[in-house]
């Protein structure tokens, strides 16, 4: 009787484990895709700093 309790004991394991690793890797996604989201607003406000910084260096040479 005990060799058909572990079997069960095991699978309930692995779906615990399964529902456990889903949600976490569910979570590492979502997290990602926030990282990604935030690395492009960063990049584009370097760009447009660059651009700004451009533009005013530009009028500057041209003042002096």
């Amino acid at each position: 009787m005990r060799a058909a309790a572990v079997p069960s004991v095991t699978g309930a394991l692995r779906a615990m484990e399964s529902l456990l690793l889903g949600a976490g890797q569910r979570t590492a996604r979502r997290n990602a895709w926030t990282a990604v989201l935030e690395d492009r607003r960063r990049a584009k406000d370097r760009v447009e700093t660059q651009h700004v910084l451009e533009a005013v260096s530009g009028r500057t040479s041209q003042a002096t």
